[in-house]
Parts: structure tokens; C-alpha cells; sequence
């Protein structure tokens, strides 16, 4: 259990100052493998996940998108064609050296004109009020120390009519899946992730992150708490991934 001055690193509890900087040393860790450890870890369904996630956004030409833990950027990629050259999306990580590689890889991709950078804290967003017409966050909910201040946070941020998106690790609703998806994670999962990016401990700490993040409708219930309306969730492959989605009127 935990108490007002500690948190959850993966199954460990740590002093709240210092998630931030676990987190951090973990993503630095990875930033230079962590497309390649995607593709192996989800064998590319995380791409299908993604799309889904972008089209439950139903961005328009001309919105504004704050893309959070936007890491390697390939949800900013996908909601920049959707924004086109008359709207403008903000990849924003709290961590440097996913946010280079993000922003190498766009570059390279071709991109940039109307897209924007900012290493941020989503607890703490540095934007006015009433900004964005999305804000959506990747695969990051669950590494923030305090979900309910950033999901308040992303909720202040965003324009009347707006939507925040978050696509996350869940809970399988299924027993099978459940055995199956917790023998991947914990046996075979850090093994990938010692012969891959030879960091074992990196990635049993992501797999040991996604039991710790609340369940789906527990997320839901954050969410409405955070003051968004209409909130509602999207299991995929078996509730292993959600999206949730939620309005501000």
C-alpha cells in the first residue's frame, strides 16, 4: 500500500520525489531501442492500437493536438496528417532524450513545419487555459506519479468541445488471456529486453507499470473526477490495451 509520501515504481514503493527521476533513468535507458522493442514487445499491433486511438480523436484539419509522452513520435505522425498545414501538434515528453529521438525521427520523416516540441511535466502543463482540441497521451499514464493532478491538468488545457485520449496497457477481461499475457510479460518480456536493448531491468519495470495502472473503469471514474463528460472506454485485444475518452463541455 501506499502512503501521501510514496508511489509505485513498477512493484517497488518509492518516495514520491523520486519517480521522476526512475522513471527518467528508465527511458533514457531505452529511447534508442524503443521502436524496435515495440515492434517485438506487441509484434506491430501497437501500430494498430495507435490508429484507433487517432481515429477515436476525430481531429479535423486546423485542430491543435498536445501529443504527451509523445516519446518517438508516432501518434504526433499520425494526427499531423489528420491537423494538416493549418493545425499544429505538440510533441511533448518529460523526458529528453525520447523527445531528441522523437523529433530526429520526424525530421527525418519530413516533418516539421507544424509540429512543436516541449519537454513537460503532464501534472504541471505550461500551457493556458482552453489551448488544445485534443490532448492525448500514449502508453505514458501510467509512469506519471500523480494520474489525477495530470488528468486535471489535461482537462485545463483543453478548449470547450475538446477531447483528452488515452491509450494505455489495461487489464485483459479474460482469464485465459489474463495467464497468457502475464507468463509473456514476466518470463519472456525482460528476456526480450536483455537481448534487445540489454536492459532486462527496464522492461520488467514497464511490465510490472502496467498491473500497477488502475483498471478500466477505475480509469473512467479519474477521468470524470478530473471534470471531463461523456467518458468512455475501448478494449482491445482482449482488454490488454484500452483507449479512453473523455469531453470537455
Amino acid at each position: 500500500m501506499t502512503n501521501d509520501n510514496t508511489t509505485h515504481f513498477g512493484f517497488k514503493q518509492v518516495p514520491k520525489q523520486e519517480k521522476v527521476a526512475l522513471v527518467r533513468g528508465v527511458f533514457d535507458s531505452v529511447a534508442g531501442q524503443y521502436d524496435v522493442m515495440n515492434d517485438l514487445m506487441s509484434m506491430g499491433i501497437h501500430r494498430i492500437w495507435k490508429r484507433v486511438a487517432v481515429q477515436l480523436a476525430n481531429v479535423r484539419a486546423g485542430d491543435s493536438v498536445l501529443d504527451l509522452a509523445g516519446g518517438t513520435g508516432d501518434l504526433t505522425k499520425l494526427y499531423e496528417k489528420r491537423v494538416g498545414k493549418s493545425g499544429q501538434v505538440v510533441l511533448a515528453d518529460i523526458n529528453a532524450a525520447m523527445l531528441r529521438t522523437g523529433r530526429d525521427r520526424l525530421i527525418d520523416h519530413g516533418l516539421s513545419g507544424n509540429i512543436r516540441y516541449a519537454q513537460v511535466n503532464a501534472e504541471c502543463l505550461p500551457f493556458a487555459d482552453n489551448t488544445f482540441d485534443c490532448v492525448t497521451i500514449g502508453f505514458g499514464l501510467r509512469n506519471v506519479t500523480d494520474k489525477d493532478a495530470a488528468l486535471r491538468s489535461m482537462y485545463r488545457a483543453l478548449k470547450p468541445g475538446g477531447r483528452v485520449i488515452v491509450l494505455e496497457f489495461s487489464h485483459p477481461i479474460d482469464p485465459i488471456t489474463e495467464k497468457v499475457y502475464d507468463f509473456y510479460s514476466f518470463k519472456l518480456l525482460p528476456k526480450i529486453g536483455a537481448v534487445v536493448a540489454k536492459d532486462e531491468d527496464s522492461y520488467r519495470y514497464l511490465a510490472e507499470s502496467i498491473r500497477m495502472h488502475p483498471k478500466q473503469d477505475e480509469l473512467k471514474h479519474m477521468m470524470e473526477n478530473a471534470g471531463l463528460e461523456r467518458c468512455e472506454y475501448f478494449n482491445m485485444t482482449q482488454g490488454i490495451v484500452a483507449v479512453h475518452r473523455g469531453y470537455k463541455f
